[in-house]
């Protein structure tokens, strides 16, 4: 029996929550990120602001000068955490086999439910909207590689018909790939829609004379495999429209970390050290209420010219620490920094996680009296906020 799998994307979910709040903004060129005289990144824009070119992850500043006027919205991280939630709860009301892959996305195995795939599809949109006031596109097919593409599709040939009536609605599209027509739906896209076609792959399958993820389809798979190693196996698989992952249902943390992107580019060493430790103390505290613990700490870094760069350090334990997290970040920053050099977005994070090993031995007095003290630390800023007190400084 064929799977059905269906794959669900909040149309532009940052400017669709803004929109709830602020219905003023509906039809309007606004993007969400940061504060207006901040520098950063777009998190995401409305399709107004989309229809003068602009884009997620493109530079503020380059947004603006493709749509002047644009209005930047403060992005309010909590209330869109809050509202995904509710939207993931109505999810797993309709079947419990969900897998969140993203804040605004997730998969549905809806194979053992009787209703018409699309019927639900439709029914699904239509709660969403209604509840929360929301827009959504959905795809569906045999497996999650199709469905997410289906999604792809239906948006964009959504988004090109609003544009010809001059409109600049959501797309709210509902695309439905019958099984076995999985090969004949994929065939004429582009390659890079396939997962696993970056720049240099598709480059590569370019000068190959491969344009299409039909024309991948054709290829031989042992040739594939001699030209791409073991991604050919995938890309042969994938082209054909196979794919046989099942829907994972709880996701492994695999790094907690914090970034902050400066409104001005920073050359004092004492703001950026001061930065590091703030960052390692809520990571520490992170980890500690997932009851986690990480051996490899990360940091990262941006230049002005928007060079970004990330190097890690593995320690010999794991650590829920903030003094341990904040002494290897600060050990990297001056391995990798030069003198006086300006920095535009800092970051720590930590990886390799697992749960925190708690074994206590002749010389460990010291480390196990500290642990105490955080866990005082940590009850006093639950109760009373984070600055009602704070451990001293990594020097």
């Amino acid at each position: 029996m064929p799977r059905t799998i269906l794959h669900l994307d909040l149309d532009a979910f940052f400017c669709s929550v803004e929109e709830t709040r602020d219905p003023s903004l509906r039809g309007k060129a606004f993007a969400v990120g940061g504060k207006p005289e901040e520098r950063g990144v777009v998190a995401s824009c409305s399709y107004a602001a989309r229809r003068n070119g602009v884009r997620s992850a493109m530079p503020r500043s380059r947004g603006i000068r493709l749509s002047p006027g644009l209005i930047i919205v403060s992005s309010r991280h909590r209330i869109y955490g809050e509202v995904s939630r509710q939207v993931m709860e109505i999810l797993h009301n309709t079947t419990g086999l969900v897998e969140q892959i993203s804040i605004d996305e997730a998969f549905l195995d809806i194979s053992d439910i009787r209703e018409g795939p699309e019927r639900l599809a439709r029914g699904l949109q239509a709660r969403i909207r209604d509840e929360l006031h929301l827009p959504c596109s959905i795809g569906i097919a045999s497996n999650k590689l199709v469905a997410k593409i289906a999604t792809e599709v239906g948006k964009a040939l959504a988004l090109k018909r609003i544009k010809a009536q001059g409109l600049t609605e959501p797309p709210n599209a509902v695309t439905v790939v019958p099984s076995g027509e999985e090969a004949a739906f994929l065939s004429p896209l582009p390659a890079d829609m396939l997962w696993g076609v970056g720049p240099k792959t598709f480059q590569r399958l370019a000068d190959l004379g491969i344009h299409t993820i039909g024309d991948i389809a054709k290829w031989p798979e042992n040739e594939l495999i001699r030209l791409f190693g073991e991604n050919g196996r995938d890309l042969s698989r994938h082209a054909k429209g196979i794919d046989n992952r099942p829907i994972v249902t709880e996701r492994e943390t695999k790094s907690i970390s914090q970034e902050i992107t400066f409104s001005v580019d920073v050359r004092d060493d004492k703001v950026l050290q001061k930065t590091i430790r703030e960052q390692a103390s809520r990571v520490a505290s992170q980890l500690r209420k997932n009851e986690l613990a990480g051996s490899t700490i990360k940091l990262k870094l941006r230049w002005p010219d928007f060079t970004t760069l990330t190097r890690q350090a593995t320690l010999g334990h794991r650590t829920d620490q903030e003094d341990e997290i904040a002494k290897a970040a600060l050990e990297l920053l001056k391995t990798v920094r030069k003198p006086n050099q300006a920095v535009r977005l800092i970051g720590v994070g930590v990886s390799g996680l697992g749960q925190p090993i708690r074994q206590l031995g002749l010389w460990d007095m010291d480390s196990e009296r500290s642990r105490k003290v955080q866990d005082i630390v940590d009850a006093l800023q639950e109760k009373y906020g984070k600055d009602v007190i704070k451990r001293g400084n990594v020097s």
